[in-house]
């Protein structure tokens, strides 16, 4: 535990020399993540089982989009988007529970729980069917949403979704040996930036505010929670696999795939090309296009967001 407690020390020395001579020098010390800046006005939906969901509510239209983030991230990750898609559509984006400027009491980071919190969420917006638009581990939770809620959700967008690669019972367990809170909580900026960088093809300049929220976090009082969010969901992922369950998907689907994703397939456990997974996993829900982006990353929509908003105006005419 002493060694522990020094290595954690001596970690944090060495981030704030490296902050200190870096481009993140002006990085604020928050108190909490309601803190961070979104440039939108952030609401709150108080759900059942003691949740706060943050959401952010822009443009109006015929058609209402949920947009639902992946692990680790935030509403901002769509802003491209929904700066766009708003002139046309209501576009209604969620903080998940644990993340952001959402509560974070612990729970179990399970899909099924997930679906169920965006299920609440609808009805207590009154909304009617919905197109749910949800990014890697959104992705997945939209899924999950739209076969355990049909009559809610009327359209699903999909981008570089988890839950098309497959993993066997070995491989499930190392990610939750891996992805520990402790892990997340101790993430030097250096890791910090590498991580981000490798959900891009090319990352552009604009998306480096991601990378100082993350920074920003770690004085949080909430960021210890936000750690075993991660860690949980992580483990919710896995535990929870959709691959089989994809053929009993009604709803017509808009699926996107960066070609040169660095995360889809995971490039330790099953290295090779992001297309297979996409197609094998396109090819089992019947209604469903498959749109692959060229010279593009895991980060798709916020990458080639020019693409990703024509696309889904289209598919929503």
């Amino acid at each position: 535990m002493k060694k522990m407690k020094n290595y954690t020390i001596i970690l944090v020395v060495f981030s704030t020399l490296i902050i200190g001579c870096s481009p993140y020098k002006n990085v604020p010390n928050i108190k909490s993540m309601s803190e961070l800046n979104y440039g939108y006005e952030v609401k709150y939906a108080e759900l059942s089982n003691d949740i706060k969901l943050a959401y952010v509510d822009e443009g109006n239209g015929s058609e209402t989009i949920i947009f639902i983030h992946g692990l680790g991230s935030y509403i901002p990750a769509w802003k491209k988007n929904i700066d766009e898609l708003s002139k046309n559509y209501r576009c209604i984006a969620i903080d998940l529970p644990g993340y952001g400027k959402s509560s974070k009491n612990p729970h179990s980071g399970l899909m099924s729980f997930y679906a169920k919190t965006v299920a609440e969420f609808i009805d207590k917006l009154e909304l009617s069917k919905v197109t749910l638009a949800g990014h890697s581990m959104g992705g997945q939770i939209s899924i999950v949403t739209a076969l355990h809620f049909p009559d809610k959700v009327e359209k699903l967008i999909l981008v570089d979704p988890a839950g098309f690669e497959l993993f066997h019972p070995g491989q499930r367990l190392w990610f939750k040996d891996v992805m520990t809170p402790n892990l997340v909580r101790l993430t030097s900026v250096e890791a910090i930036e590498t991580n981000l960088a490798s959900n891009f093809y090319n990352m552009p300049k604009d998306a480096m505010f991601m990378i100082e929220d993350r920074i920003a976090m770690r004085t949080a009082d909430d960021f210890e929670n936000y750690c075993y969010t991660v860690s949980q969901s992580v483990a919710g992922m896995v535990d929870e696999p959709v691959f089989d369950k994809l053929k009993h998907i009604k709803q017509p689907t808009l699926i996107f795939f960066g070609e040169n994703d660095n995360l889809i397939p995971n490039r330790y456990l099953n290295p090779g090309k992001t297309e297979p997974i996409a197609r094998a996993g396109a090819n089992e829900i019947k209604n469903s296009q498959l749109v692959m982006v060229p010279k593009c990353g895991h980060f798709m929509m916020f990458e080639k967001p020019e693409i990703f908003n024509t696309e889904v105006s289209n598919f929503l005419k």
